[in-house]
């Protein structure tokens, strides 16, 4: 057993960017991973974190959350390395078990639809062989993990989405506290993260950094936020159009669906159908599985109030959809092209009496991004393979429901835990540089990129 003060950070993934976040800790000769996902961004096998960068196989991965640029290449990471021993909170093992199932299913249609021969990136078998090899660790528990070496880890509640946690690392010679993605907001239905109530302090903290560039008055409070919504909701149902609002599938769209569900019951919002696709409505049946995960006050409505949305990929489905004034939970988050909230976007932004609201992140990248930031009369690609479309709608905002940790919590983590070594990561550039230059200074900062490995002292 060593106890060696030394540790080695690489970059897999994430680093200097919002994508296939990986980062590999080595300590005393043992390569433990932190998170191994997919890039939103990228195809094929671009989309999956540099694996050649390891120089052997790694013995652990530690799984932060459920979302897929967190955990979506596991099943490739298990493929090629199939010893790799993979442990996360209860909840998200179960989570992960639908995302990455889907995630075939996905990569199978974008392979028919783009030729993308390297997709899918792994099958439905690869998918249940990852999964048996996660072992499911309840909050809050300390557990060894599998090595000729004393390594205890804890997960902590992290307050992003159901199952969302702070990965703690402790050996005896240097402690890690990994971030994942925060929030330390109360949510419709989720507590904030308990870090900021225990008193902790750790020798290196590994940050989200989202909303480093962000001002802090850019948000508002979240509850009036829902009002907000409830108020450019309402106008659009009144003149008998429809809303989209864009979700992520695990998360968003739990909370969206019964923060409508309440403005309705409040008599803010009309009583109109809403809707929701099927992905969320899969993971939405975990919340519900999981409620006592869930705040105390929190109101999780019944799934089957909410209608199931219909094959999108059909122009007359849509059409028929939106005809009446209705409201629609829809992935993906960012409007992808060729996801279900693109192909009714498609279908709404012909018209001028709809209204499509964004409710979190968007990267400059996105066609939500685009679609938000353009005028009427662009044009835009809403599904690959068919001929872009004249956007008449001008009734598109955004909303901020992001389950991200704003700066200032992000800098007062930082006082709290103490660290030596402070890493900044999970963020675009400017955000990144605004933390770093705007740490405590008591602190080392590093912000490696793709390809970097830093040694890290305690």
């Amino acid at each position: 057993m060593g106890d060696n003060k030394t540790i080695s950070l690489g970059i897999l993934g994430g680093g200097g960017e919002i994508g296939a976040n990986c980062y590999q800790l080595g300590i005393n000769g043992h390569s433990i991973l932190l998170d191994s996902g997919t890039h939103p961004k990228k195809d094929g096998l671009d989309a999956l974190p540099e694996y050649g960068l390891l120089g052997r196989a790694p013995d652990v991965c530690l799984v932060s959350h459920g979302h897929q640029d967190h955990c979506g290449a596991i099943p490739y990471l298990l493929r090629q390395f199939p010893a790799v021993r993979t442990f996360s909170t209860i909840p998200t093992a179960r989570i992960m078990d639908r995302m990455l199932h889907n995630s075939v299913a996905v990569m199978g249609l974008i392979a028919k639809e783009r030729g993308i021969a390297e997709y899918p990136l792994y099958g439905h078998e690869d998918v249940n062989y990852a999964m048996r090899s996660v072992k499911g660790q309840p909050f809050g528990e300390t557990f060894d993990l599998p090595l000729d070496e004393e390594v205890e880890v804890t997960f902590l509640r992290a307050g992003h989405v159901l199952g969302g946690a702070m990965v703690l690392v402790r050996t005896p010679g240097h402690s890690v506290l990994y971030t994942g993605d925060f929030c330390d907001v109360n949510q419709e239905l989720l507590p904030g993260c308990e870090t900021m109530k225990l008193d902790i302090e750790v020798d290196t903290l590994i940050t989200e950094s989202t909303h480093g560039n962000t001002e802090e008055n850019a948000h508002n409070p979240y509850a009036e936020e829902c009002y907000r919504l409830a108020e450019a909701i309402t106008p659009v149902l009144r003149n008998r159009g429809s809303v989209l609002l864009p979700s992520f599938a695990l998360g968003r769209t739990q909370e969206i669906l019964n923060i409508v569900s309440r403005l309705q019951e409040e008599g803010v919002v009309p009583p109109v159908p809403v809707y929701a696709s099927g992905l969320g409505r899969a993971v939405y049946e975990l919340y519900d599985r999981f409620a006592d995960y869930l705040h105390d006050d929190a109101d999780l409505r019944p799934l089957e109030q909410f209608h199931r949305i219909g094959n999108v990929w059909e122009p007359a489905v849509v059409e028929n959809l939106i005809s009446k004034p209705c409201i629609i939970v829809a992935t993906s988050g960012m409007m992808m092209q060729n996801t279900p909230s693109a192909m009714i976007a498609a279908e709404m932004v012909r018209h001028t009496h709809h209204g499509i609201f964004f409710i979190g992140y968007l990267d400059p990248d996105t066609l939500g991004y685009a679609l938000l930031h353009g005028q009427a009369g662009e044009r835009h690609q809403f599904c690959l393979g068919r001929p872009k479309v004249e956007c008449r709608l001008e009734n598109i905002r955004h909303f901020s429901f992001s389950a991200h940790a704003q700066r200032p919590t992000l800098q007062k983590l930082i006082k709290k835990v103490r660290p030596k070594n402070v890493v900044f990561v999970h963020g675009d550039a400017d955000a990144i540089a605004w933390m770093e230059a705007n740490t405590n200074g008591t602190c080392r900062s590093f912000t490696p990129t793709i390809g970097q490995t830093v040694a890290l002292e305690a």
